[in-house]
């Protein structure tokens, strides 16, 4: 067992997201994290979400999972971020709580912490490696540390061969994307162990 606390914080419209994340928390589970599954809060108006079936679905899904709150920020040693793409950034709902955070950051309370990122589009090229990267960029003005999972094991080769973070097309979580995360979440938390020692 570690002593690490990672928050597995995630967005998720259809469920490709939400299922990545349930994966990514019981592979740092099985690591010996502790963990807290969180989603993050919908800004889309209701009547929008309503009017479609699988996006109505999804949020009756996961209603039961708690939002991220600035305390879990504040209680995690690491963050493991899932959300989709949206026009080569992340969802405006991730986006939107990140820019609830400059508190915390201004004191320093996101420093120091490992962050790593996953995320889906719905074609192959539609801007995953740009989402990851924005998400690292927000990392580095937190003072936060860098996990991506890098070429450090040869399913990254088998999965899309993405360095920066698991990324899929929306819907496809097959074996393969599943072992990725698998390995991206343990190699955080063995990371985030050695900077909590």
């Amino acid at each position: 067992m570690s002593n690490v606390k990672l928050a597995v914080i995630f967005y998720s419209t259809y469920g490709t997201n939400h299922r990545m994340a349930e994966i990514a928390a019981e592979a740092a589970r099985e690591a010996g994290a502790e963990v807290r599954l969180l989603r993050v809060p919908e800004t889309a108006p209701k009547e929008v979400i309503e009017g479609q079936d699988a996006w109505k679905a999804q949020a009756e899904k996961t209603a039961h999972i708690p939002e991220v709150t600035h305390d879990d920020m504040e209680w995690a040693d690491g963050y493991l971020m899932s959300a989709p793409t949206r026009y080569g950034v992340v969802s405006s709902q991730l986006r939107a709580f990140i820019d609830t955070l400059g508190g915390l950051w201004f004191e320093g309370k996101l420093a120091n912490k490992t962050v790593s990122a996953m995320t889906s589009a719905q074609n192959v090229h539609g801007g995953q490696e740009t989402t990851l990267i924005s998400l690292y960029t927000t990392a580095m003005h937190w003072g936060a540390i860098i996990t991506a999972p890098g070429y450090t094991d040869p399913v990254l080769f088998e999965a899309g061969g993405n360095p920066y973070g698991v990324s899929t097309q929306a819907g496809e979580v097959g074996d393969k994307t599943e072992a990725a995360i698998r390995h991206q979440a343990r190699r955080q938390v063995e990371l985030t162990a050695k900077l909590v020692a």
